[in-house]
């Protein structure tokens, strides 16, 4: 498969699902625009410009409904993208998108003032997460190869949440996933 087969293959599944409300005032694809755009501005590398925008994309994956964490359930969306998105990418930009919530979790556990700047939603996903890591499970997550890109994605997720703010589309995005697509099963 060709990258920009591959490409429009995503950009279909923002198309079709990408209104989906994200539970921050913003949709799904507005919060990947956003993410992403603050990664590009920031001097984020390809790969984490990548990830920015396809880290919530096993949110589109599934039929589980907008509010699952409201009724207590963890789909563990980030698993479902990364799988899905192994198949066309890269370590470099899946396990990012794979350990961002993890992000979440080791940023509880590190830096004193984060969970207070969790959004009501993210409190709630933390929650069904795991809550903040604990001593272990942080000096794990500080081993790993992936660790800075992945809190890095974590925090452009964490600012991607702007009602109304403007942001290019998603064929702005074409050219850098479709440099970064390996070759396709």
């Amino acid at each position: 498969m060709k990258p920009s087969v591959v490409v429009d293959e995503i950009f279909r599944v923002f198309r079709e699902r990408g209104h989906r409300n994200y539970g921050e005032n913003v949709t799904e694809l507005q919060h990947a625009l956003q993410s992403a755009t603050f990664a590009r501005e920031s001097g984020g590398s390809p790969e984490v410009v990548a990830a920015c925008l396809l880290h919530d994309y096993g949110h589109l994956l599934h039929d589980l409904g907008e509010d699952i964490a409201d009724q207590g359930v963890d789909a563990r969306h980030e698993h479902i993208g990364a799988n899905k998105l192994s198949d066309w990418f890269g370590e470099a930009v899946v396990e990012p998108i794979r350990l961002h919530a993890a992000s979440k979790r080791y940023l509880c556990w590190k830096e004193p003032g984060y969970l207070g700047g969790l959004s009501p939603a993210s409190r709630k996903s933390l929650a069904l997460q795991g809550g903040p890591m604990n001593d272990a499970e942080a000096a794990e997550f500080e081993a790993g190869v992936h660790r800075d890109p992945a809190v890095w994605v974590r925090r452009h997720d964490d600012a991607g949440k702007i009602p109304g703010m403007e942001t290019p589309d998603l064929e702005a995005f074409r050219p850098l996933l479709e440099s970064l697509v390996i070759t396709v099963r």
